[in-house]
């Protein structure tokens, strides 16, 4: 993360890192079903097991908490997207990536949607900082999915002709919508179809089958 992410105290003890990463887990997961701005404080104290005096020991207030999360959330998030898209280089990949991506939302029928994008509707108008970070780890997951469409193209699965960051950003910007949409309609399937379609235009540039599969 940047210079503008929140960073753990100086000097804490082992026992310290402890309570400080129980904590952020705790506000994540609550933020995560509850949102940021219903997720107060005072439910973080209960969730964690933790004393008020122990929780503005490692946040000054919900914004550093918050940023945090951020940080805990996007890390999981990258490492995740690193390890699946890292080993794409064909069609078929990023196919079977889509769907390991489905089939985990479909899990929650879509109900929470992606944990990236629920904070960056809830911070992006309130922190600048959060939004700043925010902005970084889409940054990084296009840059993952532009990365595995140059692989393809450099393996001869997709003409020359490719741009590879503007179909990164489209692919990205549909999973998005798509995870959104999932959320509203609390059904996977638009979820689907979003991510369907910007396949679609995807393989549009696939030089033949064979390279494709």
């Amino acid at each position: 993360m940047n210079e503008n992410s929140d960073q753990s105290p100086v000097r804490l003890t082992a026992r310290g890192k402890k309570t400080r990463t129980r904590i952020v887990a705790a506000a994540a997961d609550l933020m995560r079903v509850q949102g940021v701005g219903g997720t107060t404080l005072d439910d973080v104290m209960v969730a964690s097991g933790v004393s008020k005096s122990q929780l503005y020991r490692h946040f000054e207030d919900k914004n550093a908490l918050v940023r945090a999360v951020v940080t805990h959330v996007g890390e999981f998030v990258i490492a995740r997207e690193t390890n699946m898209l890292g080993k794409v280089s064909t069609l078929a990949g990023l196919r079977r990536w889509r769907d390991s991506l489905v089939k985990a939302n479909a899990l929650r029928h879509g109900m929470y949607g992606c944990a990236l994008g629920a904070l960056a509707g809830e911070v992006s108008d309130h922190d600048v900082v959060a939004r700043g970070m925010l902005d970084q780890l889409f940054q990084a997951w296009q840059r993952l999915i532009s990365e595995a469409l140059e692989r393809m193209q450099r393996a001869g699965a997709l003409d020359e002709s490719a741009d590879t960051s503007r179909l990164a950003v489209g692919f990205l910007a549909s999973l998005q919508g798509g995870y959104l949409l999932a959320q509203t309609a609390r059904d996977v399937e638009p979820m689907a179809i979003a991510i369907d379609v910007a396949l679609a235009h995807i393989e549009s540039f696939a030089t033949s089958d064979r390279a494709a599969s």
